[in-house]
């Protein structure tokens, strides 16, 4: 079982403030005998449309002295995932954790949002202050 993140509590706190029910810590996924971890699995029921919504949130600090490493290492695990929760679990939809901090500077950078764009990444902001999330990316509707 890997190590949490160091946000990983505070984005649990956010998204349980936020309305969601954390269901799985961490969301395993079972590929061919072997074991990968996503920080958190988490349902929230929509009750317009009488159904749970179900994500998987993958946290990441970006506490380095390098952030293009960070978003490397970042992506690598994202990618991974997203393909294997789209295959196994279709429902569920993947989300990358950010604090605002990083979101409103590096994620502002032209490489970032180019890999954003094309790779349609769904990102899941959070002050680590307020413990409260402050954007999702696309929107949750």
């Amino acid at each position: 079982m890997p190590a949490k993140d160091f946000y990983h509590d505070t984005v649990k706190t956010a998204l349980i403030k936020d309305g969601w029910s954390i269901k799985d810590e961490p969301f395993t996924l079972e590929v061919g005998g072997r074991d990968l971890f996503v920080d958190l699995g988490a349902e929230k029921l929509l009750i317009a449309q009488r159904k749970n919504q179900k994500i998987a949130v993958e946290v990441k600090s970006f506490i380095s002295a390098s952030p293009v490493r960070d978003f490397e290492q970042a992506l690598g695990q994202y990618f991974l995932y997203e393909d294997l929760i789209e295959k196994l679990y279709p429902e569920r939809e993947l989300y990358l954790a950010v604090r605002h901090s990083i979101y409103n500077s590096f994620f502002k950078e032209e490489l970032v949002q180019i890999v954003i764009e094309s790779r349609h990444l769904k990102l899941l902001i959070f002050d680590e202050n307020q413990e409260t999330i402050t954007l999702w990316k696309p929107s949750l509707e």
